[in-house]
């Protein structure tokens, strides 16, 4: 088995062993587990299945995930995105939108994600995205998952009557079991403790009970639904309805963005960029995602996309793509055990995010300040990143920005004919979402 592993993962290559990539993979999954809960229940309000769209969601995490392990070496796990199911399910339940045709206007965007790829034109696009961009990319998507961590246990909540983001609720059992969980994990970093971070969260776990965070389940072994009735439930033809093209748009480009800015973001995490920015093999990675999601449509589930919650595995030490397969084996026994898994809180998991987002923001440190047309736009990239609560307004906020300054300062033989078209998607995008 060892010689297996080590033939198709090059673990010595990336001077790492099966122990530590099976704690980066079980670290993965449980920053994960979260969409056990929330993505099922968000379809349901839809009007889909809860207990059939988790059976699907699980085992689609499974194979596209082993897919990208295998094809890519990557510690890259992917899931279904939340802003795409969040786009599915107003379809659905705002415009009326039948799910079938929801299902295949899902499809065609995946379609559209494939053709790109493997033309080749997904690579082209991101080596030609400006270095500067890239690391703040990087650093936005950091902040983004700290920002994502204090949310998620009340650290961090929207004011409406102050119309911005403000602390919560400080004496709170979530924000304190957070806090106490974020010392912990501070404490296994300085001391250098191996699977540290899966420690962080089993003992933050542990120490919600008491303070009535952690919940105790019902039951401990659940059943896996039948996925029969979902199966090929897609109207093909009615998703190319003209009247559908903005909800296809408000599909593709935020998942373009947020999958390539995922990849350099996690891959610069775990060592992987070379001195351009650039990730090599990139194109593999995309070519999986997208048919992931043309893949997924076929059972109703919006865009699978290659999930920011992988940074986790990479903290933890994961470097090949035997990460994301361990993390598969751990969601396969959570479609038999589903209630444990659900019981770890957000509190225990945000800590982790809070760190690595921290982390995440050292790339900030190779853009040129000296030069304004370079690092106006990277920090445009990371304050819109966050301001706006997405990563693609983020990136494409700060490509237009970066194109007027360069013409501004008659720098215009730094710009690709590319950077034209990204420039005039990003203003496309932007008018779907007025």
């Amino acid at each position: 088995m060892q010689q297996f592993l080590e033939k198709h993962f090059k673990l010595s290559d990336y001077h790492t062993s099966v122990k530590t990539e099976f704690l980066a993979g079980l670290t993965t999954f449980v920053t994960m587990a979260y969409v056990l809960a929330t993505i099922p229940g968000i379809l349901a309000g839809a009007g889909l299945d809860k207990h059939v769209m988790l059976t699907i969601m699980v085992m689609l995490i499974i194979i596209t995930s082993c897919a990208m392990a295998f094809v890519t070496n990557r510690p890259f796990a992917l899931a279904p995105g939340l802003g795409s199911v969040g786009v599915v399910a107003s379809m659905i339940s705002n415009e009326g939108i039948s799910s079938s045709i929801a299902a295949g206007v899902i499809f065609w965007s995946g379609i559209l994600f494939i053709l790109i790829s493997f033309l080749g034109l997904r690579e082209a696009v991101v080596r030609e995205i400006p270095v500067s961009l890239k690391h703040a990319v990087s650093a936005g998507i950091g902040l983004f998952i700290a920002l994502l961590g204090a949310k998620s246990c009340g650290l961090i909540v929207a004011n409406a009557d102050k119309n911005n983001l403000v602390f919560g609720q400080l004496t709170s059992a979530p924000v304190i079991v957070c806090t106490i969980g974020f010392i912990i994990l501070l404490i296994m970093k300085t001391r250098d403790v191996p699977g540290g971070m899966i420690l962080t969260i089993l003992l933050t776990t542990i120490i919600g009970i008491p303070f009535g965070v952690t919940q105790m389940p019902e039951s401990i072994v659940s059943l896996p639904a039948n996925i029969g009735s979902q199966f090929m439930h897609i109207d093909f033809l009615g998703a190319l309805n003209f009247a559908y093209i903005p909800f296809l748009i408000a599909l593709f480009v935020p998942d373009f963005f947020s999958t390539f800015g995922t990849v350099l973001g996690v891959g610069a995490k775990a060592g992987y960029l070379d001195k351009n920015g650039n990730l090599p093999g990139i194109d593999r990675c995309f070519k999986v995602d997208a048919v992931s999601t043309s893949f997924g449509a076929l059972f109703g589930m919006p865009s699978m996309t290659t999930y920011l919650e992988s940074s986790a595995g990479v903290e933890a030490g994961g470097k090949t793509g035997l990460t994301v397969i361990f993390t598969s084996i751990f969601f396969a026994l959570s479609l038999f055990i589903a209630p444990i898994a659900l019981i770890i809180p957000s509190a225990a998991t945000a800590p982790i995010l809070i760190y690595i987002g921290i982390n995440m923001l050292s790339g900030m440190k190779n853009i040129k300040y000296d030069d304004l047309t370079e690092c106006v736009p990277a920090f445009v990239c990371v304050t819109f990143t966050i301001f706006a609560n997405n990563i693609a307004n983020g990136i494409c906020t700060a490509l237009p920005v970066y194109l007027i300054m360069k013409i501004a300062s008659g720098k215009i033989k730094e710009i690709s004919p590319m950077m034209y078209i990204l420039v005039a998607v990003c203003i496309l995008y932007f008018y779907t979402i007025v």
